[in-house]
């Protein structure tokens, strides 16, 4: 039988939803790893993976975590959410589980609404000229 080192040639350690994380590589189970390689993430788990669109895939998740609080808060079934934000339950639960590639940030933004939640919106005048692209961040309070 193959030893639990042998199974995995990497482990990695999350620490934090959205923070930095730590990485430890394992080669095998015979080999001593003396000091773990320590990654310091941005802020942005999806930026850290490199995904293009990592700050939209941030502010939906954000706000699917907030919808998530709401029903969680409000002690409401999955078919009692639906019915509140007029979708159907398993959008619902896609919702929940994050599978989020079929929601669009201002329909996370509408379902919060229809949940009683208060959405702000704040756009930052740019510094002029722009001395970089524009950033998108959602504050979950």
């Amino acid at each position: 039988m193959e030893e639990v080192g042998d199974l995995f040639e990497h482990l990695t350690i999350w620490i934090g939803s959205f923070g930095p994380f730590l990485s430890k590589t394992v080669v095998s189970s015979t080999e001593e790893v003396n000091e773990p390689k320590v990654t310091y993430g941005s802020g942005n788990v999806f930026a850290d993976l490199g995904f293009e669109v990592a700050e939209e895939m941030l502010a939906k998740a954000k706000l699917a975590v907030a919808i998530k609080d709401v029903i969680k808060e409000r002690k409401l079934t999955q078919a009692q959410a639906a019915k509140v934000m007029g979708i159907d339950q398993p959008r619902v639960s896609k919702l929940i589980h994050g599978r989020l590639t079929e929601f669009a940030t201002d329909s996370l933004m509408k379902y919060l609404l229809h949940l009683g939640s208060d959405v702000e919106i704040v756009v930052h005048r740019p510094t002029v000229p722009p001395k970089r692209e524009g950033a998108m961040s959602v504050a979950y309070l």
